[in-house]
């Protein structure tokens, strides 16, 4: 489990901006029973991936028209439980962090993987992230 002086900032990154976290199993339980679309971050600290992908994140749901429902965050190495519980939605995919996951109705819909994050800046993730919110949200 990483140290908190490390991970509170890079949480707070996505709380100060209107993510809600969630921290166990039961959270995530009851984030897929609420319906509609629910958006999950998979924060981490790796730096190059999780530096552009938590900006670009932020810039989705502050500029899209249409917004997931539900905003949310988990942080992959220190919510250890919630994560693996978040990564049983995931399947078949492997364990990917960051990620970042769109859920409608409890299915997973559209899902950025650690390889897609990788090399692109915010924006272009924002982009694909607000394309997906236009395709699934309401």
């Amino acid at each position: 489990m990483y140290p908190a002086e490390i991970v509170i900032p890079m949480k707070e990154e996505l709380t100060e901006n209107g993510f809600s976290e969630l921290l166990t199993p039961t959270d995530v339980e009851s984030l897929m029973q609420k319906g509609g679309t629910s958006l999950v971050m998979i924060n981490s600290v790796c730096g190059c991936s999780a530096g552009t992908a938590r900006p670009g994140v932020i810039m989705a749901v502050q500029h899209a028209p249409k917004k997931p429902d539900n905003i949310t965050t988990s942080f992959a190495g220190f919510d250890i439980d919630a994560v693996k519980k978040v990564r049983e939605y995931l399947m078949p995919y492997p364990p990917s962090s960051p990620a970042i996951a769109l859920f409608k109705d409890g299915k997973l819909v559209h899902y950025i993987e650690r390889h897609l994050i990788e090399g692109r800046s915010a924006q272009v993730i924002a982009d694909n992230l607000i394309q997906a919110f236009e395709t699934h949200c309401n």
